[in-house]
This record gives C-alpha cells, structure tokens and sequence, in this order.
C-alpha cells in the first residue's frame, strides 16, 4: 500500500511528489471552448469542458469533463455526386438527392434504385 493513503485520503503534496516520482504529470487544459466527439452517427458536444491531460510514461491521456449534448449527425450530400446520379439515370437533381439520402449516400446504391 502506499504510505499516507489512508481513510482520512491522501496528502496532496504527497500525492503530487509520489506522481513525480512515478514520471506521472497532470496538467490542465486552460480556456477550453468546446469539445467534439464524432461517431458515425452523433456528435457528443461538451460546451462546458474541462480537459485535464495526464502524461504517465509518455502516452498522454485526456479526460473530459463537463456536460455532454448528443446531437445526431445529418448526411451530407456533395451536388456532384446528386449530379451524377441525375445524369446517369435520367432523373431531376431533387428526385436524385432524395434516392442518396434514402441510400445514407451510397451511390451505387441510389443509382441502382432509380434504375428499377
């Protein structure tokens, strides 16, 4: 066990000087606006962080903490590749762009559904 730790906590002096020691350093992140974690799916949006980084033998680890907000991720649909499904199945720009939304962007996919 480590000298110190006990029910009553560590001493933080003692705890910094044993992190030292250990080549552990912690240092915090200042005037953070946001952070953005993004899935295929949803953005979690913390507009309130706090990052604190801590390095231990090199390898840096970031911890976040704040108030998360899931804000789903809409496709985007470049207006070449709507044009290039209009042009190659004969279609308008509109009824295109709705078969590559309904195709989450596959163009193969959305030219295949026009064509039948």
């Amino acid at each position: 066990m480590f000298p110190g730790v006990g029910g009553r906590g560590m001493n933080p002096a003692k705890m910094k000087q044993m992190m030292k020691q250990m080549g552990i350093s912690i240092d915090e992140i200042p005037n953070v606006e946001q952070v953005i974690i993004r899935t295929p799916d949803v953005d979690i949006v913390f507009n309130d962080a706090n990052v604190t980084v801590m390095n231990a033998q090199g390898a840096d680890t970031y911890q976040v903490v704040g108030t998360p907000e899931k804000v789903p991720r809409k496709l985007e649909i470049p207006d070449d590749d709507v044009r290039l499904v209009a042009e190659q199945t004969g279609v308008s720009e509109a009824e295109a762009r709705k078969a590559l939304e309904q195709a989450n962007g596959d163009l193969a996919e959305a030219i295949l559904a026009l064509s039948s």
